[in-house]
């Protein structure tokens, strides 16, 4: 596989992650665990399943448990994180704080060794963090009280994201099939937190269970091989620079599904952390 073909594979997990906030609205009333446990069944047993077909079982056993106590974290730490920030706070809003994840990974890859953190870098993170500000404040109306701590778990897993993303580039001898793995122990780990902390709600009807699904088959699903590939096999400067368009393809799938209404602060917002963070990936390149 060439650094091109990987790189455009990992493209496809930013699409897919594009609809992730409008799927897990969908899902209501079903709370964070639950969700999660639901959405990595299904990931995780896809991932298998091409595990088993590919051949590819008897790597699963080389591989140090270590690396899957890493990658389970990472996955359940982030939709825990995510899940719940979007039952707390408006969805919009909340996903575009959590999409802070591609400016922190070009952040933290210019302070690894060899690298260079430039006025660019502080320029785009001032960028982006104004137009999280600018979520938080609640367009100059001031804040609400009661979407803060949804904003908090939103920072943390733009935080949770980037620190994964960032160490699976250093694990890049690792085989992308340990992520079916990661998503299984996620699912289990998930169901154990959800019967010890949460009350068993189901999705609504078809439309329901419909989002369930389409979680996944997709954001939570297909998403995760395409981006493991991408970051470890492909170029993850150019990754990061599509991952900028995630916020706002998001926000805008919120808005034509009627999850959202457009508004000029949400639109500023958008703007603000896309361009905060394309400079800061210019800056990387250069």
């Amino acid at each position: 596989m060439t650094r091109t073909h990987a790189t455009f594979i990992g493209f496809s997990a930013v699409a897919l992650w594009s609809l992730l906030a409008l799927f897990t609205v969908g899902s209501a009333p079903v709370p964070p665990f639950l969700l999660n446990a639901l959405t990595f069944a299904i990931g995780g047993m896809i991932g298998l399943i091409w595990v088993a077909r590919s051949g590819g079982l008897g790597q699963l056993r080389a591989i140090s448990w270590r690396v899957y106590a890493f990658g389970t974290a990472g996955l359940f730490g982030y939709h825990a994180l995510y899940f719940s920030a979007l039952r707390m706070a408006p969805a919009a809003e909340a996903g575009l704080i959590a999409y802070l994840w591609p400016l922190l990974i070009v952040l933290f890859s210019g302070l690894l060794p060899g690298e260079r953190l430039r006025p660019l870098h502080l320029i785009g993170a001032a960028l982006a963090f104004a137009g999280a500000a600018l979520i938080v404040s609640g367009g100059g109306t001031g804040p609400s009280a009661a979407a803060l701590p949804g904003y908090g778990l939103a920072f943390l897993c733009a935080l949770t994201w980037a620190a994964y993303s960032l160490i699976s580039r250093r694990l890049g001898a690792v085989p992308t099939a340990a992520v079916a793995v990661y998503c299984l122990a996620t699912a289990a780990l998930s169901a154990l937190a959800h019967v010890a902390w949460e009350d068993t709600l189901w999705p609504a009807g078809a439309l329901g269970w419909g989002a369930v699904l389409a979680l996944g088959l997709g954001p939570v699903g297909l998403a995760f091989y395409t981006w493991d590939v991408g970051v470890k096999r492909g170029d993850i400067q150019l990754l990061g620079t599509a991952s900028y368009a995630a916020p706002l393809l998001s926000t805008l799938a919120l808005i034509l599904g009627g999850v959202a209404e457009a508004s000029t602060g949400l639109a500023l917002a958008a703007a603000l952390i896309a361009s905060g963070a394309l400079l800061a990936a210019r800056a990387s390149r250069e």
